[in-house]
């Protein structure tokens, strides 16, 4: 389990690699689940499984503000395929900050930590979907230099959907 910390103004902030299937992971994904359903009025019903997240296929980090779990996100790795998928992708999944610790940049912080494991592990390019009703995630993917794609999974045909990637070789 890999463990970096940084001393932020607003307190220590520590990332670990947990997996998906540590109990602060469910944890924080039972809250993004309940942000889905204020947002979206249901959860997301993408599959997903604790081994998806694992290496060298997958990663899932948690950051800590001083000893509480904060943040998190993970990628799986994706093979060529249907909507344009192709050999390298890398999906993220489940970027979440908890309301009380969000503007403190934890959000960016854990996407260019992904993106830099991703690159270590051969990955080419990150591709997420994410919805019209999160304004905060579209600013955030734009301001990091993610463009739409083509849409992919199980909501590429929902209006809300909007699907992006970034080329990660050039970005790290």
């Amino acid at each position: 389990m890999e463990s970096t910390t940084t001393a932020q103004d607003t307190g220590t902030v520590e990332f670990r690699i947990t997996g998906y299937a540590h109990p602060d992971a469910q944890a924080l994904a039972a809250e993004v689940q309940q942000e889905y359903v204020r947002r979206y009025g249901g959860p997301d019903e993408t599959a997903m499984h604790p081994a998806d997240f694992e290496a060298p296929a997958g990663l899932f980090l948690i950051a800590y503000l001083d000893g509480r779990p904060v943040a998190c996100g993970g990628w799986r790795a994706k093979q060529a395929g249907p909507d344009g998928l192709r050999d390298g992708d890398a999906e993220v999944k489940r970027m979440f900050v908890v309301p009380g610790a969000r503007g403190r940049g934890l959000a960016r912080a854990v996407l260019r930590r992904l993106e830099g494991t991703a690159v270590e592990a051969g990955r080419t390019r990150f591709i997420l979907e994410t919805g019209t009703e999160q304004p905060e995630a579209v600013a955030l993917y734009g301001s990091e230099g993610y463009a739409a794609i083509r849409k992919f999974g199980i909501y590429k045909d929902h209006e809300q959907s909007i699907c992006l990637g970034k080329e990660l070789a050039a970005a790290v």
